[in-house]
């Protein structure tokens, strides 16, 4: 079981409500998954028409647009209200469900063939998260889990994490594996995990990277002045270029549960 402090516990609790107040900024800025992620899932999990899939933590629909219109029974979750308003505009099928509540709070019962979470489950209270995903599925179900990031290339990204230290005042972290792919290699809930990258090469205007940099839950923390200042620090970094080529990578970990909690 993958541990937090106090003050990590708090800092998450607090963190994963920002997005709800930039509901359409994080969709227009954000991007989706690709196909080629969700059919590997799909493969890998032998879910076909009639599936019983959740979704956690949905956002504004980036995922949920790849499994609508599969024929799944889905139920796609998320703390946001506004978010949840946003994933059902942009996700035309009118089978999916959706629900404003945390993955601890959610009290559907299931059983489901596959639970999936992409860029969310770090928000997932880690006592609870694998556990209670396990218990949900079906015997022999799958957890999927996915994550994604803008890698720059050199000087930008060495730069750029310069900038976030300067204007978070502490220590960051350098990129590296999400906490819940140790705790998904580790746990004896679920056998083990296949795991997948996917890489995209990509070329977007500066105005889109600053859009992407701007949704990010560091940046939603800082008081609107520090907000104004990481802006005009990071326009004139990326600039004076129209474009900015970066690598999309989508990181795939899942397994089928083997272990089913009870309580």
């Amino acid at each position: 079981m993958i541990s937090e402090t106090d003050e990590q516990r708090g800092r998450r609790e607090q963190w994963r409500r920002l997005f709800d107040g930039i509901a359409g900024r994080y969709d227009a800025a954000r991007p989706g998954y690709p196909a080629e992620i969700v059919d590997t899932v799909c493969a890998i999990a032998g879910t076909g028409p009639g599936a019983s899939v959740l979704e956690i933590g949905c956002g504004t629909g980036q995922l949920t647009r790849q499994l609508a219109g599969r024929s799944f029974q889905l139920t796609a979750i998320d703390i946001g209200t506004a978010m949840i308003a946003a994933a059902r505009r942009n996700v035309s099928d009118l089978a999916a469900r959706f629900q404003v509540c945390s993955f601890e709070q959610f009290t559907g019962r299931g059983p489901f063939d596959l639970i999936v979470s992409a860029t969310a489950f770090h928000w997932v209270d880690p006592g609870i998260g694998l556990a209670k995903a396990a218990r949900l599925l079906r015997p022999g179900g799958w957890l999927a889990l996915l994550s994604t990031e803008e890698r720059y290339p050199e000087p930008l990204r060495t730069a750029l994490r310069a900038l976030w230290v300067t204007h978070s005042r502490q220590v960051v972290r350098a990129a590296g594996q999400p906490a819940w792919v140790a705790g998904l290699r580790d746990t004896a809930l679920f056998g083990e995990p296949a795991e997948q990258v996917h890489t995209t090469a990509m070329r977007l205007p500066v105005q889109a990277v600053v859009a992407v940099e701007c949704t990010r839950a560091t940046f939603l923390s800082f008081s609107e002045s520090d907000q104004a200042g990481f802006t005009a620090d990071l326009i004139a970094l990326l600039q004076p270029g129209d474009h900015v080529d970066l690598v999309q990578e989508t990181l795939l970990a899942m397994a089928a549960v083997v272990t089913r909690p009870q309580h």
